[in-house]
């Protein structure tokens, strides 16, 4: 028996819970997760061809199976699948229009960005957004992430347009689930993982966080992920304003793909982020039980437990044998920090990284970054508790396992 128990519902919540399952009932074929149903409703007026090559015809496919099969979703939960399908589709289509516009920007790449590592939970999220308050670097947000097509040099009325539009989306988020503010902060002006403006070749390990996509996860870690990242690669084209300041992005997604980030960006600047291996996997099942449950209501907490551990061990495997090559070729320019290190004195974190990415350090930045830290303390939102038994995790076990990780980077 486990401790985790899904979040409660308002009363406002659940009415809208309870009138998707009614029109589920009233019409099911809104909900059937059709991939040709799906791929014409996104393409309105537009011709396929305009999508490019078919590369994501397959794994569009195997999303929509493995959301049907295995996600266990609710009403609401199918609508969000389709949903993103949907969206993933009309952002290629939107994203390739505008660069035919823009071909002065086809060819762009920024420079020398900095991205966040680690697997979930290390303090990816802390240090992008206090690294983002430092004049030299800046993140990307949702209302970027989601529409960059329209984000791009947007200002003014536009801008605000944007913004209240995200916000938006994250407000009925946070409705459906009260606990999601509590276990990952966010809103349209946060910064955020850069994955959000990945997918359009229904390639992303992002998608897993919030759907039970067991046969979409086994096929995602057999993918060719070159094309996904060259994609993602002209999205921060469009998003880049060549003002001086270079990207500082973050996503445990790209932990699993560092040789495509490395190819993509061969002059970035990656800092890799550690933290003992049993809160890591035991706070990522906490995470994405949470996630879960807003669009399931059969969330099975050992289930997502094995399900994290799996996908950790794959991860850290794969950083591990690269960073080994990087090693021997003297390739890439990697950053390890560990977290407790990360807690105890960010400042001297931001200064070690800034510097390893040849930017200045000065008394302006660090004013500005102990404003930041001094201004968003840990768990403002309510402290996240757990404990690995809560998802059937054995913490010596799970040592054992990660144990040449461990031995390689020196944590717990």
């Amino acid at each position: 028996m486990t401790g985790w128990a899904p979040p409660g519902r308002s009363r406002e919540a659940r009415a809208i819970f309870t009138a998707a399952e009614a029109d589920r009932v009233a019409n099911p074929h809104r909900y059937q997760l059709d991939p040709d149903e799906l791929a014409e409703r996104a393409l309105g007026d537009a011709a396929a061809d305009e999508l490019g090559d078919d590369d994501w015809r397959e794994g569009l496919a195997v999303f929509l199976e493995s959301a049907r099969e295995d996600a266990r979703l609710n009403a609401v939960g199918l609508r969000m699948a389709a949903g993103a399908a949907i969206g993933r589709l009309r952002a290629r289509l939107a994203t390739r229009r505008w660069l035919a516009e823009h071909p002065e920007r086809a060819a762009a790449r920024p420079r020398s960005p900095v991205f966040i590592v680690g697997s979930w939970r290390t303090g990816t999220t802390l240090l992008q957004r206090m690294l983002a308050a430092a004049s030299p670097l800046r993140a990307l947000h949702p209302w970027e992430l989601s529409a960059p097509w329209k984000a791009a040099g947007a200002t003014g009325e536009l801008r605000a347009k944007l913004v209240a539009g995200a916000q938006v989306a994250h407000d009925h988020l946070h409705l459906l689930n009260s606990r999601l503010q509590q276990v990952h902060d966010s809103g349209a002006s946060l910064p955020e993982e850069c994955v959000l403006a990945m997918g359009t070749h229904f390639r992303n390990w992002g998608f897993l966080s919030t759907m039970r996509l067991e046969r979409y996860a086994r096929w995602l870690a057999q993918q060719d992920l070159s094309a996904e990242y060259a994609a993602y690669a002209d999205v921060l084209a469009m998003l880049d304003e060549r003002d001086g300041r270079r990207f500082v992005l973050k996503a445990p997604a790209h932990t699993a793909e560092l040789p495509h980030l490395l190819d993509t960006f061969p002059d970035a600047v990656i800092v890799h982020l550690h933290r003992d291996v049993v809160e890591t996997v035991a706070s990522s099942a906490s995470l994405f039980a949470v996630f879960r449950s807003t669009y399931s209501d059969e969330v099975d907490p050992v289930d997502v437990g094995a399900f994290v551990a799996w996908q950790t061990r794959l991860w850290l495997e794969r950083a591990m044998v690269f960073r080994d090559a990087c090693t021997t070729e003297g390739r890439g320019r990697f950053v390890d920090v560990a977290y407790p290190d990360l807690v105890r004195d960010p400042i001297a974190i931001a200064r070690t990284i800034l510097e390893a990415s040849d930017l200045s350090w000065n008394d302006d930045i660090e004013t500005a970054l102990r404003s930041y830290v001094n201004t968003h303390a840990q768990h403002r939102h309510g402290r996240h508790r757990y404990t690995p038994e809560d998802f059937g995790l054995d913490p010596d076990a799970l040592r054992v396992e990660l144990s040449a990780y461990r031995q390689r980077f020196g944590i717990g």
